[in-house]
């Protein structure tokens, strides 16, 4: 049988290795360990899982080239985004090890009564492609400190760097059996999820991934953490520079080649800057380097995979069909590999596909709106909720504005930030839950009320 698990490289084509998929008894194997794996982490030290976790950031920083080529061969990450992703997950563990412990101190409600922070056992993870360290990172640091163990299954054309985590997370003194890797299929999660020796799943996917997960964690009566699609606004209220703001927005939209779930999608400005940001951001995209993610001056890179520019090329060409105007780009480039040109689309409406839908890769949407209120209610009108800007020269103003969006993050002059002490998560189609900061300690936790008095 043909493996899913490969390296494929997408600025060419060419299929570099594939990885034997997990078999019957390997589920079996793995699940096994996983159950032996949790009692001995369970019972290990916080301070030792805190310490663990502050040698994994240390690795991934002693490792970042190696770690940063991987991804850009296999996903085709720009290196110098490449290692700034290394560099984030790093921070993450970091701060999980640091400042974790202060989040499994017991709660003292009164002078019988407290509530103690304990781990729920066996974990599955099911994370994408699009950001392969970093979304390990935010699942994994806070849960592995909690002492709960992890079953990963990353995407299948993830499977070198999925290799390189878990060999760096059992160097830095993590339990084998507390964190696996698992090259699954969709069928094996199922009966892992089924299995009641995991009592969760976490899962950074589509709609469609989430809906399945969703589903058999519900009729399995597990619990779930879901990070979904996205389709951000960004809302231009007024700017004292607005090529600045214009280039801003260019670099947010088209990091990662545009594909991050909480990169700005869509962005709304007002009539009086509209021309002049629209030319902007047109010229920025048009000049932004299109090229192999291994050569330093590349600023976008390939998209992910072949199956994933058909998908955007689709979209966008459904877009033309129907009356939107290319303001640059607008097909692939013809060139091996799956490259798209950085597209900006405007007069797009409500019977486009590119309305409604996540457009997931190098291609922004600009529309007009007249004031804040029609900016914020064709924002809220979308089915995603992850997050969204609001930019402006006046603070008060923009903070009141980010505050009406139905999103789980709002920013003011800064779109999509993360950091280890922020939570992280949307509502509506975007998923529930949350990861990193405080909160990512309390989604796995048995929070247990201990009660007592001597007679």
């Amino acid at each position: 049988m043909t493996s899913e698990y490969r390296t494929e490289n997408p600025a060419t084509g060419e299929v570099l290795k594939t990885f034997p998929e997990l078999d019957e008894q390997g589920v079996k194997t793995a699940l096994d360990a996983a159950e032996t794996g949790y009692t001995h982490w369970r019972d290990t030290d916080a301070k030792e899982r805190a310490a663990a976790l502050g040698r994994t950031a240390d690795l991934y920083e002693q490792r970042s080239d190696e770690l940063a080529q991987t991804i850009a061969r296999e996903m085709g990450k720009p290196l110098k985004q490449a290692a700034g992703e290394v560099a984030l997950a790093a921070a993450i563990y970091r701060y999980y090890a640091e400042q974790g412990p202060k989040g499994l101190v017991e709660d003292t409600l009164d002078e019988r009564s407290v509530v103690r922070k304990e781990p729920v056992g066996v974990l599955l993870g099911i994370m994408p492609w699009n950001f392969p360290y970093y979304q390990v990172a935010r699942f994994v640091a806070p849960n592995l400190l909690l002492g709960n163990a992890v079953l990963l299954k990353h995407a299948p054309i993830c499977a070198a760097s999925a290799l390189l985590m878990e060999e760096i997370l059992h160097e830095a003194g993590v339990d084998k059996g507390a964190y696996q890797n698992i090259f699954a299929s969709n069928d094996q999660v199922a009966d892992m999820l089924a299995d009641p020796r995991v009592q969760g799943v976490s899962l950074t996917g589509s709609e469609r991934a989430g809906a399945a997960v969703a589903e058999a964690a519900g009729r399995n009566l597990k619990k779930a953490v879901l990070e979904l699609g996205g389709s951000d606004p960004m809302i231009v209220l007024d700017s004292a520079d607005v090529a600045k703001t214009s280039k801003i927005a260019a670099r947010a939209r088209l990091s990662n080649c545009g594909q991050a779930c909480n990169s700005p999608k869509r962005m709304y400005v007002m009539a009086d800057l509209y021309d002049d940001f629209v030319d902007g951001l047109t010229a920025q995209f048009e000049g932004s380097k299109v090229g192999d993610p291994f050569e330093d001056d590349t600023q976008v890179g390939p998209m992910s995979s072949a199956s994933a520019l058909d998908l955007l090329e689709e979209q966008v060409q459904d877009a033309i069909d129907k009356g939107a105007t290319v303001r640059t780009g607008g097909k692939r480039l013809d060139r091996d590999g799956s490259f798209m040109a950085p597209t900006v689309l405007t007069d797009v409406t409500k019977d486009m596909r590119a309305y409604t839908e996540e457009l997931f890769g190098p291609v922004a949407v600009v529309y007009k709106v007249a004031s804040a209120d029609e900016a914020v209610e064709a924002a809220n009108a979308s089915e995603f909720g992850l997050s969204g800007s609001v930019w402006t020269t006046d603070a008060d103003k923009g903070r009141a504005v980010a505050e009406r969006l139905d999103v789980g993050m709002a920013f003011v002059n800064e779109h999509g930030t993360t950091a280890p002490d922020l939570p992280f998560g949307g509502v509506k189609r975007s998923g529930y839950g949350r990861e990193l900061a405080a909160y990512g300690m309390d989604e796995f936790v048995n929070k247990k009320l201990v009660r007592g008095s001597a007679k």
